[in-house]
């Protein structure tokens, strides 16, 4: 009975988007990582975006304006790694905080002697657990464009991993894959990458798993080629987590 209603509740919202199938391609061609779909899998990411954006709420930070450009765009990179996997990977928050630019994230530690710091760092994004994704549209606007760098599936990788508690780099698997043989080969390529960098690979990858984990994801959709000349076991179990192959075939 729940998946009748389900499909029939997603059947209503597709029928009442604001965006036609010519919207979501004149927005998909300005994104180049998206070149590599199919017409079935573009069909399908115009799908699953659609529900995104009725699902989730858009809030513009400090005056910006959230244009449907901007709520297309993040849309559709945001769903590309979950393509394969449906909306329900991103489950249990709704809410998107847009910046114009890069934010000031305040935060404090206290060392061993009891002194409190205050730290101010510039930042292009944010995952909070069981909160919103915070982008600098700054920096998303210029993601998708092959280089390497995509800030929106960097935070959007994060809420994958939180789907199963605190981002560690060790999300949810797949029916099939082998936890320990994830855990083995992502934790023998964080500790090599710490040691050793690789060319077209962001160094912050080398700050803990969790971002070693959301840094390969954005070279495994934006640069393929990279990470498996880096680490190519990763990207076999890549490919069967996103249950992508994003190097032609």
């Amino acid at each position: 009975m729940f998946g009748i209603f389900k499909d029939w509740r997603e059947k209503r919202i597709l029928a009442q988007s604001q965006f036609s199938t010519s919207d979501w391609q004149a927005v998909a061609n300005q994104i180049p990582i998206l070149d590599r779909l199919t017409d079935a899998e573009l069909s399908h990411l115009f799908k699953i975006a659609t529900l995104f954006l009725h699902d989730k709420s858009f809030t513009g930070a400090k005056g910006f304006v959230i244009t449907d450009k901007v709520r297309q765009s993040i849309a559709l990179q945001a769903c590309l790694p979950i393509l394969h996997l449906g909306l329900d990977w991103y489950s249990g928050w709704s809410s998107i905080i847009v910046y114009r630019q890069a934010f000031i994230n305040d935060s404090s530690t206290t060392d061993e002697l009891g002194v409190v710091h205050k730290n101010h760092h510039s930042r292009s994004g944010e995952a909070w657990q069981r909160g919103p994704v915070i982008l600098s549209w700054q920096d998303a606007q210029h993601s998708g464009v092959r280089d390497g760098h995509n800030v929106v599936i960097h935070e959007f990788v994060h809420k994958l991993d939180m789907l199963n508690g605190r981002a560690n780099g060790f999300p949810p698997l797949q029916p099939g894959m082998d936890p320990s043989r994830w855990t083995e080969t992502m934790t023998q390529g964080f500790e090599d990458f710490q040691r050793h960098p690789k060319p077209g690979l962001d160094r912050y990858g080398a700050s803990n798993p969790a971002e070693f984990f959301a840094v390969l994801s954005e070279v495994f959709f934006e640069t393929p080629a990279a990470l498996v000349e880096a680490y190519p076991e990763i990207y076999e179990i890549m490919v069967k987590f996103y249950r992508q192959s994003p190097l032609p075939s």
